[in-house]
């Protein structure tokens, strides 16, 4: 992969790349010796297309974003693939998981893949409040590209919303504002991967197209919250340190009221480099914690929080896609693991003292959700 590409690229990258791994293996590898025994988890939900972030909504019901597949087109050059294509098909989902049962309760919603219908990207984040639902949907380009496909790929890099059963609009572009606005400078480019809700008509939107955190939609004006900078690190080849664009993933609310985002990092995708950020609107945003990898994904419980990462090696090595949960101690620079030995975990949403975290993250119809409890 280019590092000139490395901006807003680097979600789709590390996603295309661990999905070159489906092959070579599924299975889990042994946790580090300094953490403490696994707990036991259970599998929740199996069968889902690229699952993605995790939410929590009345009653502890659980929803999963699905990518989808992909389909038969229009179709794309893939960035990361020149030789390759990205096609586009109505496979992007929502999942319910509630008693037991799982339900795709959203279906239809746009989604980009390539031929095997690996590393898709499509809804990535969803929110339900009683009977609405709200479902952000990535893109990894522009609002140029995103003519290309037509009235299909129109949601992509938007915020649909709606009555569960019913057809859902666009009610936010997030494409769109990064089109206008552009908040970091650099090239214009899209990819929210990970929301929260203001209220049932404005969210905030991690951007990890735009290296930016967004509040759209409602009646007040959009607005950027903050340009996360870049961290530096060591090419594979050696020499100097240079910038690794920032990639945020997701953003959730501590219980200070601030906003906490995980960062997975561009190229070179140091290891051990990724931060997580506590922002305040209206101030520069601050390190909570640091010495992590390829983060995606953020859930507090109480005063504690946790965070996925996708793979706890370096992107750029040949090692699967092995990844963990974690623990996050502030201010610290290691964090003990909570489960490890996942393959390609994304999500994570806490109800109680239950987390419920995605995994098979590049998989078509082999994405699980499992449970944990927590310590």
């Amino acid at each position: 992969m280019s590092h000139r590409r490395s901006r807003s690229r680097a979600l789709a990258a590390l996603i295309t790349a661990a999905a070159a791994t489906i092959a070579v293996v599924s299975a889990g590898a042994p946790a580090v010796a300094a953490d403490p025994p696994p707990p036991v988890s259970s599998v929740v939900a199996t069968g889902l297309d690229n699952p993605r972030q995790v939410s929590i909504g009345a009653g502890g019901t659980v929803y999963v974003a699905e990518a989808g597949t992909g389909g038969a087109g229009p179709c794309l050059p893939n960035p990361e693939d020149p030789e390759a294509s990205v096609c586009l098909g109505a496979t992007g989902a929502v999942t319910q998981i509630s008693r037991g049962t799982q339900t795709r309760i959203v279906t239809g919603l746009p989604s980009l893949a390539g031929a095997d219908g690996s590393g898709a990207t499509g809804p990535s984040a969803v929110s339900v409040r009683g009977g609405n639902i709200a479902v952000l949907v990535g893109l990894g380009g522009n609002g140029e590209s995103r003519a290309l496909l037509g009235a299909g790929g129109a949601a992509l890099g938007t915020v649909v919303t709606g009555r569960i059963g019913q057809p859902l609009t666009v009610a936010v572009d997030v494409t769109g504002y990064e089109d206008a606005v552009n908040p970091d400078g650099a090239q214009v480019d899209s990819n929210p991967s990970g929301f929260v809700d203001v209220n049932s008509k404005r969210w905030t939107i991690a951007d990890a197209g735009a290296n930016a955190i967004v509040t759209l939609g409602g009646n007040l004006a959009d607005a950027t919250v903050a340009v996360l900078p870049p961290t530096f690190g060591v090419p594979p080849w050696g020499g100097d340190p240079i910038p690794a664009e920032a990639v945020p993933t997701n953003v959730v609310v501590g219980p200070d009221g601030a906003y906490y985002v995980s960062q997975l990092l561009g190229f070179p995708f140091p290891a051990g480099k990724s931060s997580i950020w506590r922002i305040v609107p209206g101030q520069q945003p601050t390190v909570y914690a640091t010495g992590l990898s390829n983060v995606t994904s953020l859930a507090w419980q109480h005063q504690t929080l946790y965070a996925v990462q996708i793979k706890d090696a370096g992107f750029l090595d040949d090692s699967p896609p092995i990844g963990s949960l974690r623990k996050v101690v502030p201010g610290a620079a290691q964090h003990p693991a909570v489960l490890s030995g996942l393959f390609a975990p994304y999500g994570v949403a806490i109800s109680g003292t239950t987390a419920y975290v995605s995994t098979g993250a590049v998989l078509p119809g082999g994405g699980e959700v499992v449970s944990v409890a927590l310590r």
